[in-house]
């Protein structure tokens, strides 16, 4: 009897989380320019301005549901997942994840419940699919970083001639937002918005560095930062630095070729295991059988998966050479 309350309760949440996000889908389709301003006035803003230095603040927009977005407003895991989310550079505010989520862990925990009748299965398909959108923000977030880190050396060359031609510090910035793509045409680009919205150089710089999770871009912003309060070639600076992580690039790739060999045995040592398992099921299957019907051999077999996964991650840690 409880699972069938439990079912049922699932249900009901997946079905409310369906109902709540048909409702966001229809309000975007019924007004689409509203949409569009809103889009817009995301990408101008920042999620870094700060009251206390330029009397500015942004109305960060958690959900599209105004219950739900007076809820998230109240919590620091929202604001830290809405920064996740501009730094993937994901448009769709933190609700939208987070009802995803629910759905697809309450449809986890439904099949989980239908299929194993276990509610130990059941948690484990909840947070497994409950995981994927999150797990879809951070891959996104880490390819963007990758490519705003390839993109850099060419901004910061394309700065260094900007101001050898005489143009100023945000002169430069409007160079690199017009005439390079996303990431990092987009960054520069709202880094120049909260200039002219009248955020000091230095405020805008590190609301930059915070944004933009690449350890290049704080050096960037510490070089700029000290020459604006010392004095000095901005235009040397610059081109100094895009010439080390053009050089740290090249460091990299030989420390990536000469770890390959590491990095392919890894491989094949945890491939290994499930090559002999998935011959043996055909060669020899009731050799197998024991592993599952005996305590002892389910023992084995979690000890096993156990010991694999810590070797998984020891060689990974050994091969993982941070330049």
């Amino acid at each position: 009897m409880s699972m069938d309350i439990l079912i049922a309760i699932g249900i009901f949440l997946v079905i409310l989380a369906l109902v709540e996000g048909g409702y966001v889908l229809f309000q975007a389709l019924r007004n689409p320019e509203k949409k569009k301003v809103r889009t817009r006035l995301m990408n101008i803003s920042s999620a870094g301005l700060e009251v206390e230095e330029s009397g500015l603040e942004r109305q960060v927009m958690m959900s599209e549901v105004p219950w739900l977005n007076r809820i998230l407003l109240k919590l620091d895991w929202s604001r830290r997942m809405n920064l996740l989310l501009e730094q993937a550079g994901i448009r769709r505010p933190v609700g939208v994840f987070l009802l995803l989520s629910l759905v697809l862990a309450g449809v986890g925990f439904i099949i989980g419940l239908w299929m194993i009748s276990s509610y130990l299965a059941a948690a484990l398909f909840a947070a497994v699919l409950g995981a994927i959108p999150f797990i879809y923000i951070l891959t996104k977030k880490r390819r963007r970083m990758q490519k705003f880190e390839r993109q850099l050396p060419e901004a910061l060359d394309l700065m260094a001639r900007s101001l050898k031609a005489g143009h100023a510090f945000t002169g430069g910035l409007k160079m690199v937002a017009d005439e390079m793509d996303d990431p990092i045409g987009t960054e520069f680009d709202k880094t120049l918005a909260e200039i002219n919205f009248g955020i000091d150089v230095q405020g805008a710089l590190k609301n930059f560095a915070r944004r933009v999770d690449c350890p290049d871009i704080r050096f960037f912003v510490i070089s700029v930062i000290l020459q604006r309060e010392t004095g000095g070639n901005l235009a040397e600076i610059l081109e100094n630095i895009a010439y080390l992580i053009r050089e740290r690039f090249k460091l990299h790739g030989r420390i990536r070729v000469l770890s390959a060999e590491g990095k392919f045995s890894a491989l094949v040592l945890v491939a290994l295991p499930f090559l002999i398992i998935f011959a043996l099921s055909f060669l020899n299957p009731d050799y197998l059988r024991i592993l599952i019907t005996d305590p002892i051999g389910k023992f084995m077999v979690a000890f096993a998966a156990v010991m694999m996964v810590l070797g998984i991650l020891v060689m990974k840690k050994m091969v993982a050479i941070k330049v």
